[in-house]
């Protein structure tokens, strides 16, 4: 039996690592043979909880950010952080790396690059940017100020973590056409409002219509819906149900609040809102 994940093996803008319990526990009240539909699969997590709870059921995850082509480059990546702790061995901890050693770690990333031809610039930026900073590619990387925040230790290889999981690669949309059926319950957890998702593998921002168009899925169905206090999206729903003929996709759900902290200077609130 593989091991428990309790969150992403690999950095992931947004995983609901600190949902996992409350996420599990609700997951309980759900059937155990249904069909789960993860359609902002982002690292897994959701999914993989899912297949725990209940092994016998279907459970898709939509892997729309390539994830699995990060898990699968995981040794890659330790072969380079191996690299980062000996070029930033003596520069301090959480302090700005001097311009001197920022050149050579960017001639090793560009080295690494070329010789494997991948580079989870992801993962890279959670040991060189400050906290909540992401670069995806060598020239947004170039221009960060950098920090030593060099994992000390190798990342583990995430064997097993997508066992069990049927794995597609589509727009939401698609994926919901797919699978549209009785015994479905979606798991929907979309960048947040005016999020940049540069991090989920787009250079667009989730701009309200999106929002909208995802709670559009809500009707009818069961579901698990994530967003935050950023979004003010409960707020506006209930706005829509009292003044216009308008449902509240919301309306008998159950919600669940958990405090994020991004970094010292910025924190929000999580939101789950689950309904059977």
């Amino acid at each position: 039996m593989h091991k428990l994940f309790k969150s992403a093996p690999l950095p992931f803008q947004g995983q609901k690592r600190n949902f996992v319990n409350e996420f599990s526990k609700a997951l309980e009240q759900f059937p155990a043979n249904a069909t789960y539909v993860d359609l902002f699969g982002g690292s897994g997590l959701l999914s993989r909880v899912t297949k725990d709870i209940h092994p016998e059921a279907r459970v898709i995850f939509n892997d729309y950010d390539n994830f699995s082509q990060r898990l699968a480059a995981i040794p890659q990546t330790n072969i380079l952080l191996v690299k980062l702790r000996k070029l930033t061995a003596t520069s301090g901890r959480q302090i700005k790396i001097p311009v001197d050693i920022k050149r050579c770690i960017l001639k090793a990333v560009k080295a690494h690059e070329n010789k494997f031809g991948y580079v989870d610039y992801v993962t890279l930026s959670s040991s060189l940017l400050f906290s909540g900073k992401y670069a995806t590619n060598f020239e947004e990387l170039s221009k960060q100020t950098m920090y030593n925040t060099v994992r000390k230790s190798d990342i583990a290889e995430a064997t097993g973590y997508l066992d069990g999981l049927e794995v597609v690669r589509e727009d939401y949309k698609q994926v919901h056409q797919e699978f549209k059926d009785a015994n479905v319950v979606y798991l929907l957890d979309p960048p947040y409002l005016s999020t940049d998702t540069a991090s989920y593998g787009s250079d667009k921002y989730w701009k309200l219509k999106d929002y909208l168009d995802v709670l559009e899925l809500l009707e009818g169905s069961k579901y698990f819906y994530f967003t935050s206090n950023k979004s003010s999206i409960i707020e506006l729903m209930e706005w829509f149900e009292t003044t216009t003929l308008v449902d509240n996709p919301f309306k008998w759900s159950t919600t669940t609040t958990r405090e994020n902290t991004v970094n010292y200077q910025h924190k929000y609130d999580d939101i789950m809102i689950f309904k059977q």
